[in-house]
């Protein structure tokens, strides 16, 4: 798949109805880490849609998602009390990359997070994913701060 109409995709807000094509997802972002899934998993997924403050952002194509990431808003101090903003779990299907999709998904997220008064957006990304290119040519940029992340596993 090389090309695809603009009229054939949708960027919206993820549903519980997204569910299946959701996990599907976070199967190939998580590239054989644990998914919640199952009806564990969708309990887990209601729990993140309804969360203050969160979004998941999909790219709908023929009815189905294929495309998502989570934007995170978060009260602040700082910055006269205006909120910053996290992206997480960035993903686009295998077959539907490079055409566009990903960077229309967080467009979106982008201008919902300053559209709500966000001050800056943050994000992570693999060191071993290519994905640091693709960031940059969106407006990102590793110039002012350190990413760190303790996990507990």
């Amino acid at each position: 798949m090389t090309s695809l109409s603009q009229n054939r995709r949708i960027i919206r807000p993820v549903t519980l109805q997204d569910y299946e094509e959701v996990v599907y997802l976070y199967f190939q972002l998580t590239e054989g880490r644990p998914v919640a899934s199952g009806a564990e998993g969708r309990t887990h997924f209601q729990k993140l849609l309804a969360h203050p403050g969160t979004v998941i952002f999909g790219a709908e194509v023929d009815r189905c998602i294929r495309s998502m990431a989570t934007l995170h808003l978060l009260p602040n101090m700082t910055s006269l009390g205006r909120p910053y903003a996290l992206v997480e779990n960035v993903v686009t299907h295998e077959a539907y990359r490079r055409i566009g999709l990903g960077r229309a998904v967080l467009e979106a997220l982008i201008a919902a997070a300053w559209e709500e008064g966000a001050y800056k957006i943050m994000l992570l990304t693999g060191k071993q994913r290519t994905a640091v290119q693709f960031y940059k040519k969106i407006g990102f940029s590793a110039d002012q701060k350190h990413g760190m992340v303790l996990r507990r596993d």
